[in-house]
């Protein structure tokens, strides 16, 4: 009977503390995602010139479907730092087995020529990611999460759906405080899963400060 009880009291007491955790996360999120969108207008502006200057005047927001919370299906949105049709030019560059291969391991190219130069710039400095506090703002995403991925993405990998899927997808996490683009697609679910079963206040502050750290040194960043 004492350990029904003793139980039932650590059930309440592990929910009342991840009840308290979301509660302070999103009231941050919210904080944050409003900073966030006053900085978007002045550097979509700056980033509309720079392009104008290259002679492209496609839009400069590029929006993707991405699974966010539960599976369900999100639109992320970034500065594009891509050619306009990237997906086509995706396409044609996977015809060639050596980036077929790199892709397929670690969905992603290294010196991927469908980057602009000044798509480059807004990588490295992240500032390619200022979009996505709209989606912090109207809850698709949190400030600190793993990234959202694309269908079929951890089905190619052998992830796990129910752990990956059970907290929101976040604009930075502690894949990208640890490493970012110099990891491999497999050490990237590792720290990707890591956070999902460990996430809290603490481990979200580190993950702050670590991307911080990362942006200001550029470190991982392609």
């Amino acid at each position: 009977m004492a350990t029904n009880k003793k139980e039932k009291i650590d059930y309440v007491e592990k929910n009342r503390k991840k009840y308290f955790y979301r509660f302070v996360k999103r009231s941050f999120d919210i904080f944050c995602s409003i900073l966030g969108m006053l900085l978007v207008l002045p550097v979509a502006l700056v980033t509309k010139i720079c392009y104008l200057c290259t002679k492209d005047t496609k839009s400069i927001f590029y929006k993707q479907k991405r699974i966010g919370k539960y599976g369900k299906i999100i639109y992320i949105y970034k500065f594009r730092s891509m050619v306009y049709n990237a997906d086509e030019v995706l396409k044609e560059l996977l015809k060639d087995p050596k980036y077929k291969k790199e892709w397929d391991k670690n969905q992603k190219i290294n010196d991927d020529p469908r980057i602009t130069k000044i798509g480059g710039f807004l990588r490295k400095t992240s500032l390619d990611e200022l979009p996505q506090f709209i989606n912090v703002f109207i809850g698709d995403m949190s400030l600190i999460g793993p990234r959202p991925l694309v269908e079929g993405e951890l089905d190619a990998h052998h992830g796990d759906h129910k752990l990956y899927e059970s907290v929101r997808p976040g604009i930075s996490g502690w894949w990208a405080a640890n490493g970012r683009s110099a990891t491999d697609y497999v050490e990237r679910l590792e720290l990707e899963n890591y956070y999902c079963k460990n996430c809290s206040i603490w481990l979200d502050i580190k993950c702050i400060f670590r991307t911080i750290k990362a942006v200001i040194f550029r470190s991982g960043a392609k």
